[in-house]
């Protein structure tokens, strides 16, 4: 059991690096579309402060996913690893189709998918699956104001400024801003992850192995939430170096969608998106440890900054192509997931019930 654990831990830090390569491209979108960097240097430079991160948020996102979705006395291992499977297979098909959709919710999705069909509906806990449909609608929503607020106030601000010197503030800006959505990113995704790892080693009366160390030398600089911190260091710097390689790996072909393919964003436009995105992002996860889609928060973010233009500056079907990927989300890696956990039951169980 104690192999099997080891082998489902690494593919969760899988799921953790299929994070980085699926979303995290969001965090790179609008500084390579408005070529503010490279995008070489764009990866480089988003996979830093999502490392970063793991130095800043604390750990309440990953108790969300850990103790608010399901009853974790009603499921066993292989409803967490078949979870991450479900998530797995998602993001893999959804990068092949270039729809930027959400890791976070084929998660939650997948888990929920397993866990029912291990236990029935029971095994769900209602107040975690509320937080996350409150994020479905609060993130892109959210992003959505926010950018739009954030392009109307800089136009009004800057309105006697010369376009060139504009765009020459706003190209450094928007390294600042890009920095901020990566941190956002590393601190909301990766802790999705830092969850998951929690759950498989209670599954097996391993809990101890996951709590923080009140003594430890980070926590004395107040790091990572100080007392806020609940998950040992060992998982918090894992799953943030995971998402962070991710990251340095892909996604290339989601950033055309991100950056260009909804709408032609200037550098005050890209740093208007992440700034919205970014707020929007530290809010959820800060405050009250909402597990969001990442994407969903810097998508809404874009089409806010585009429809400032006019209605016509957005390319809307890309924004319906999207919001179909979303509402398909959950219950597809829901369904993938339950097929999985029959097929860990069938052949797995029987190896490792002695």
């Amino acid at each position: 059991m104690l192999t099997l654990i080891i082998f489902f831990i690494f593919v969760a830090l899988v799921f953790d690096f299929l994070n980085g390569f699926h979303d995290a491209a969001n965090s790179i979108a609008t500084v390579v579309s408005t070529r503010v960097l490279t995008p070489a240097q764009a990866v480089v430079w988003a996979a830093v402060f999502n490392f970063l991160a793991a130095f800043i948020f604390g750990t309440k996102v990953a108790g969300t996913i850990s103790g608010d979705m399901v009853d974790n006395k009603l499921i066993d291992v292989y409803v967490v690893a078949a979870g991450l499977v479900g998530a797995i297979v998602w993001n893999i098909i959804t990068w092949i189709l270039g729809l930027p959709t959400s890791s976070s919710h084929a998660l939650v999705g997948g888990l929920g998918g397993a866990a029912v069909l291990k236990s029935g509906f029971v095994a769900l806990k209602p107040e975690g699956w509320i937080l996350v449909l409150i994020g479905i609608v609060l993130a892109p929503t959210l992003g959505f104001l926010l950018g739009s607020f954030n392009m109307i106030w800089i136009a009004w601000v800057a309105r006697r400024a010369s376009p060139h010197r504009i765009d020459r503030l706003f190209r450094r800006l928007q390294l600042v801003s890009a920095a901020f959505y990566s941190l956002g990113h590393g601190g909301n995704d990766a802790q999705k992850t830092m969850g998951i790892i929690v759950m498989l080693l209670a599954t097996v009366g391993k809990s101890n192995l996951t709590q923080a160390d009140p003594h430890h030398w980070m926590n004395r600089f107040h790091l990572a939430g100080g007392e806020g911190n609940t998950v040992a260091w060992w998982i918090i710097l894992t799953c943030n170096a995971a998402i962070a390689l991710g990251t340095m790996f892909g996604g290339w072909r989601i950033v055309k969608t991100m950056g260009s393919g909804i709408t032609r964003l200037q550098p005050v436009g890209g740093f208007c998106a992440e700034t919205a995105a970014a707020v929007a992002i530290f809010g959820f996860t800060k405050i009250r440890g909402v597990p969001i889609s990442t994407t969903h928060a810097i998508t809404g973010a874009i089409l806010g900054v585009g429809t400032t233009k006019g209605v016509r500056s957005v390319r809307w079907i890309w924004g319906q192509r999207i919001v179909t990927a979303w509402v398909l989300t959950i219950p597809c890696s829901a369904f993938i997931a339950a097929l999985t956990y029959l097929l860990f039951h069938v052949a797995l169980e029987p190896l490792f019930r002695h």
